[in-house]
This record gives C-alpha cells, structure tokens and sequence, in this order.
C-alpha cells in the first residue's frame, strides 16, 4: 500500500475512533489520530503477538490505535 492508502486508511481509522467515542474532529484530527493509532496499534498487536492481514486487518488494527491514543489524550483535555 502506498502513502495514499496509508493516509485513507488513517483518516477512515482516525473517523471511526472519533465517533465511538464520542468526539468529533476535522478531517486533519482525524488523519492525526488513524496515522497515530496505526503506529500505535501496530506495536500493541505486535507485542500482544497479534496479527490481522488485509485491508480489513490494518483499518481495525489503526481503529483500535487510535482509539487507545484518543483515551490517552482525554487525561490531557479539560
């Protein structure tokens, strides 16, 4: 996949994490929060020796990333 698949996969990743938890973003907070929770879940799967494949495997490992990253940032809002 290339950056444009990278940076799709992170803006629909960053979308689906904002809206379960309740938060809304622009399409910016959005690829902010996908490409980190891509990074993010990527080493938790990794160290959890978790593996999904595909398409469908790197939208939910981003999407659980980046929901991880947006309960983190919450101890930091007000």
């Amino acid at each position: 996949m290339g950056i444009i698949g990278a940076i799709i996969i992170g803006i629909l990743a960053g979308f689906i994490a904002n809206k379960m938890m309740g938060k809304g973003g622009g399409l910016l907070w959005d690829l902010f929060f996908g490409v980190n929770g891509g990074l993010v879940g990527g080493y938790l799967f990794d160290v959890l020796d978790i593996s999904w494949g595909g398409l469908i495997g790197q939208l939910g490992t981003a999407v659980v990333g980046a929901v991880v990253v947006l309960w983190i940032a919450s101890f930091f809002r007000k």
